[in-house]
């Protein structure tokens, strides 16, 4: 992702006879520079979990190549910009890449496309000249293996190779970079490919100045007044991400291609940044996010090409707090390197893509590692003065086992956010519970039948020093949680739940 964009509006081209888009997608980008990364089939089980179907590496690391096996998922590798050199000066290189990290998987692993490189014209000019040339040994090694038409190959690209980009009808490609785009577009076009771009809608509002209004670029309604409109076309827009594409169009019509179509390989908003980005929040990225999902999928189009949508992938699924850069740097990320999401999407029309678009599949579970007494107390508060039916967990009961305080705790959690209708601070526990979106049901003990309903019965939700009884077993009742829950209430303290 390239940190420094100007304020451009990007491209997209295609006629409506070749840009059929019943096969319109949201993927996720996956990045790695995690202090922590999860390990593949961790990274799997959340994509599962979320019904996410197509994914984007920034490499063809074996090992997650291995565990995307046999899931269905459709997965798009990279050849990293380090081996851009390699694979463009030698067709050997290029088949021994393709063979090792394409063929070997497939078809077990449903390897879909290839990018080549990732924003090579701006971010590594010196391969700039062999970039075509990488991606016809990378199609020919495809091709002689039969696979050219199952695999795509292609290379995204930055923004910045789009100048006057609003109006969109006055769009062109930057004459610096057509010696390689001219050849690049022939390639994409003659092998039916599509040419990738990354929109990144925040940079172009941060660049501008305050010529771009947020909303305009948070796909919010606009009034009609507020539409920007291209005074050529007469075409109104009412969002950013929308002008950027139909850039494209005209400036790929400037240079007389017509029918190749457009993938957007990266588009996201940051949930966090620094003092001089106070637009990097968990609302806005939430917002643009859950705008853009729906959009997409509901194939709007845009202006120029109402009903023709551009299957876009998410940047990303992971914060990645080892990433170099400014704090809105490392807050991309849909999702904590735990699994816990960042922020809850806001989609009610996308189907079941996200299994976090809405809070009804999330669950309150007891963090791994947490202090014991802190669970014990907890636990014991949920099963008394939360009111939660611990029954299940009595000997005999379909949550008895594990018998031990985490499991046991981990059904009292759940079952009052479940109670609580989810509601923000109804999963802290004074810190040692937290949201997942892995379903914790095992065995007889099913948790997506607790607090179907969502909502507490008595209507309030209790603080957490209450000192009502417990409905759960005395030998839980331990002095550290009942001795705890005096101190605070001496103090005056409530356990607030955030």
């Amino acid at each position: 992702m390239e940190t420094n964009k100007p304020l451009l509006f990007l491209l997209f081209l295609a006629v409506s006879a070749v840009l059929a888009d019943e096969d319109v997608f949201i993927g996720v980008n996956i990045g790695t520079e995690l202090s922590d990364m999860p390990h593949p089939t961790q990274v799997v089980a959340l994509l599962k979990a979320q019904q996410i179907r197509h994914v984007r590496l920034f490499n063809a690391d074996r090992g997650m190549l291995l565990a995307l096996a046999n899931t269905g998922i459709k997965v798009t590798v990279s050849v990293p910009n380090e081996q851009i050199l390699g694979v463009g000066q030698s067709n050997t290189t290029a088949a021994n890449w393709v063979t090792q990290n394409v063929i070997s998987h497939y078809p077990a692993t449903n390897i879909t496309t290839i990018c080549v490189g990732s924003e090579v014209l701006s971010a590594l000019p010196n391969a700039a000249p062999i970039l075509v040339n990488a991606l016809k040994f990378v199609h020919s090694a495809l091709l002689a293996s039969n696979l050219d038409r199952q695999i795509k190959v292609s290379t995204p690209l930055a923004s910045t190779i789009i100048l006057d980009s609003f109006p969109p009808s006055q769009a062109f490609f930057n004459h610096t970079v057509k010696p390689v785009l001219i050849p690049l577009l022939k390639f994409l076009q003659s092998t039916n490919s599509y040419f990738m771009l990354n929109v990144y809608p925040y940079y172009d509002y941060m660049q501008s100045n305050g010529v771009i209004p947020l909303d305009y670029a948070l796909f919010k309604p606009l009034a009609a007044n507020k539409e920007a409109v291209d005074s050529n076309t007469l075409l109104h827009y009412t969002n950013v991400f929308d002008a950027m594409i139909d850039a494209a169009y005209f400036a790929m019509a400037d240079v007389n291609f017509t029918n190749i179509p457009v993938m957007v390989t990266e588009s996201g908003w940051p949930s966090m940044g620094e003092s001089n980005e106070p637009d990097a929040t968990v609302d806005n990225a939430n917002t643009y996010n859950s705008n853009l999902i729906k959009h997409v999928l509901n194939k709007t189009g845009t202006p120029k090409h109402p009903g023709i949508a551009v299957s876009t992938y998410i940047y990303e699924l992971y914060n990645e707090d080892a990433k170099a850069g400014p704090l809105s740097e490392k807050n991309w990320g849909l999702f904590s390197n735990n699994g816990t999401p960042v922020y809850i999407l806001r989609l009610t029309e996308s189907g079941s893509l996200f299994a976090n678009n809405t809070s009804n599949q999330t669950y309150c579970v007891a963090k791994e590692g947490a202090d014991t007494k802190m669970l014990q107390a907890g636990l014991d508060w949920a099963c008394g003065t939360g009111k939660v039916n611990c029954a299940p967990l009595m000997q005999g009961g379909p949550c008895y086992d594990p018998d031990n305080v985490a499991a046991h705790a981990t059904y009292a959690f759940d079952a009052y956010y479940h109670m609580m209708g989810k509601a923000p601070g109804t999963c802290d526990f004074t810190g040692v519970a937290t949201i997942t979106t892995t379903n914790p049901s095992h065995g007889t003990c099913l948790f997506s039948s607790i607090g179907k309903n969502g909502t507490f019965l008595n209507g309030t939700a209790p603080a957490m020093d209450s000192t009502s009884s417990s409905a759960y077993p005395v030998r839980y009742y331990n002095t550290f949680s009942t001795t705890l829950m005096m101190i605070l209430g001496t103090l005056g303290l409530s356990l607030v739940l955030l």
